[in-house]
């Protein structure tokens, strides 16, 4: 689902029509899309499968008082559990999970030091199932609200989330599976570097206007009381599909189920618990950190914002510099961060991060703007709407969280601005992007 492991995946665009900007948030279908768009008429009226499994002997819930007074394991359980659910989802075993990837021992899709991946069919579906273990222990009633939360939206600029399982420390997540590649894969080609699928500006606009529409949706529409924070936000998360070159946000839900996340709502009483919010001698509301001497925080170098990386608490702002750094990259093509040797006999390492260039080439000028854009769009693209998004781009990754601005307000400048890069298109009388390409090596 988050990135395609063949370099030889073949992407083609069918419609030389530009897609409008502003897709519908919401999709009122009550049947599942497959990965290649096609409709499920099997599915249920619900239009998504909830997949959990509640092992009682779990080390998960001892220790857990809410769940210590009641057995999950006897089926009288299990039914006031469906009933209770919104939508009435489906519940299946653990032991289904286990036998589509074949206790885990086979088709393998990817691995990582947080997550681990496989691709299977689930009573016909073709998913993603991904392991990840718990960060913290959640109430059962908590879970079960956001896990009927997220299996209820809808967006088509995010992967959906079909159901989950809990063993152990771990969750399970069944994802819907994307027939595509990664951004990274589309941005650069690790077998040709010179060669991209994103070839035209307008391409890579579109992409810039899916993924602000997604995390806008994540943000304010999804029915967590605008708290819902994804927390992996970066390239390697964003697919981009094979049949329409859409973007797609993988993980959504992730953060939420696995306990990453730390509400506002969940210290408004000012509790002195460590790792929640707290209000300064004004009454402003500031993060602060969490106590533990040893604190270990999750993230990718070159996406977490600074105050992430000193507190550990994602936020709507800590997702919203995530998402600069990602239209930056779009931009130019380059690695959010990566290290460079030094030439001369001193030797060592560099760091180059897109967002200092990106500084440095707006204080350049447009001169430098256009030196620091993708070569490989061959300077066919409007200056001045490269500016404006590499100013969005730098407002997004402001060290100052207060001065970022809010997804709705990001996501109506990067709507703006695709629609004038539309206009530059027809004016130019820029050749549709009807083409036919392979991620393969050239």
């Amino acid at each position: 689902m988050c990135g395609s492991k063949s370099s030889t995946a073949v992407i083609e665009r069918k419609s030389t029509k530009p897609r409008s900007p502003r897709a519908p948030r919401h999709s009122k279908s009550s049947s599942s899309t497959t990965a290649g768009g096609a409709t499920d008429p099997s599915s249920s009226s619900s239009g998504s499968s909830f997949i959990f499994n509640f092992n009682s002997d779990s080390s998960y819930f001892k220790g857990l008082s809410s769940f210590s007074k009641s057995s999950f394991s006897n089926q009288a359980s299990r039914s006031s559990i469906k009933a209770s659910l919104p939508e009435n989802p489906h519940i299946y075993d653990f032991s289904e999970i286990c036998s589509a990837t074949g206790n885990f021992l086979r088709n393998r899709y990817s691995s990582s030091s947080s997550s681990t991946s496989w691709r299977c069919s689930i009573r016909g579906k073709d998913v993603i199932v991904f392991q990840r273990k718990f960060r913290r222990p959640i109430d059962f009633p908590e879970l079960q609200n956001r896990l009927s939360t997220i299996c209820r939206s809808h967006h088509s600029s995010l992967v959906k989330l079909l159901g989950a399982s809990v063993s152990g420390n771990y969750i399970y997540l069944v994802y819907d599976f994307v027939i595509g590649s990664n951004l990274v894969d589309c941005l650069r080609n690790p077998k040709n570097p010179s060669f991209t699928v994103l070839s035209t500006w307008l391409s890579r606009m579109q992409i810039a206007t899916d993924l602000a529409h997604g995390l806008d949706y994540i943000h304010h529409c999804s029915g967590l009381q605008s708290n819902f924070v994804h927390n992996h936000i970066k390239s390697s998360s964003i697919i981009v599909t094979e049949e329409s070159m859409a973007a797609k946000i993988c993980h959504f839900g992730t953060a939420e189920l696995c306990g990453e996340n730390s509400r506002a709502s969940d210290s408004q009483d000012d509790s002195d618990d460590d790792g929640e919010i707290k209000r300064d001698r004004s009454g402003k509301r500031e993060l602060k950190r969490w106590g533990s001497k040893a604190m270990k925080v999750e993230g990718t170098r070159g996406y977490m914002a600074p105050e992430f990386q000193f507190t550990g608490i994602s936020t709507h702002k800590s997702d919203v510099y995530a998402f600069g750094v990602v239209i930056l990259e779009l931009i130019s093509g380059r690695e959010a961060l990566k290290y460079v040797m030094e030439e001369g006999d001193g030797g060592g390492y560099r760091r180059v991060s897109v967002i200092e260039t990106a500084r440095a080439a707006v204080e350049g000028g447009g001169g430098e703007v256009r030196k620091w854009v993708d070569k490989r769009l061959r300077d066919s693209f409007p200056v001045e709407v490269a500016e404006k998004m590499m100013q969005v781009g730098l407002e997004c990754v402001e060290e100052d969280p207060d001065k970022r601005p809010d997804m709705g307000r990001v996501d109506m400048l990067v709507s703006k601005l695709f629609l004038e890069s539309q206009n530059w298109a027809e004016k130019m009388g820029t050749p549709p992007t009807q083409f036919s390409v392979s991620l393969a090596g050239r």
